[in-house]
């Protein structure tokens, strides 16, 4: 814990499995949004997108992201979320699986970091449009530590359509 001093997360979340009380996936992140109160003060809250499925899970997916400000530090943070994940549900057993609840940390305000399970930023999610898009509509400013691009500018660069090669 660094005291007194707090962080400012980015973190995404996605979802595309039910759950027993919150039913839909895009329920489960509306509950999970309200969830992240309790871990610091949440500065803002993206809308739920829905977006396809990526590797071997079969359901489309509900994301959406969040600016939190909290007193815990990453590693205390990733411990919470992993927490939290667990208390939806969440069983940890295959890369890319249907889940009830995922929680990552993509960025903070302290820059790179790099513990033995954690590393900020999240070394996918410049190629990720379902947690770039939701970021856009909260962080478009935010700038990643290791290219020193925006939110705003990372999502241009994925999205810009490509010429097509013959």
């Amino acid at each position: 814990m660094r005291g007194h001093l707090s962080s400012t997360y980015l973190i995404a979340l996605g979802s595309n499995r039910r759950h027993h009380r919150f039913g839909l996936p895009a329920g489960v992140l509306a509950a999970a949004l309200e969830e992240l109160a309790a871990l610091g003060t949440v500065l803002a809250r993206s809308p739920v997108i829905a977006t396809d499925p990526l590797g071997p899970a079969q359901r489309r997916f509900a994301n959406a992201a969040a600016i939190v400000e909290s007193e815990l530090d990453p590693q205390a943070m990733l411990a919470a979320l992993q927490r939290m994940e667990r208390e939806f549900g969440r069983r940890r057993w295959r890369r890319w699986g249907d889940r009830v609840l995922d929680c990552d940390i993509v960025l903070w305000d302290g820059g790179v970091w790099e513990g033995h399970d954690l590393v900020i930023p999240h070394p996918e999610f410049r190629l990720r449009d379902f947690v770039l898009a939701p970021a856009l509509s909260i962080a478009p400013q935010w700038h990643d530590p290791v290219s020193g691009l925006s939110i705003s500018q990372l999502h241009a660069r994925l999205t810009k359509p490509r010429p097509v090669l013959r």
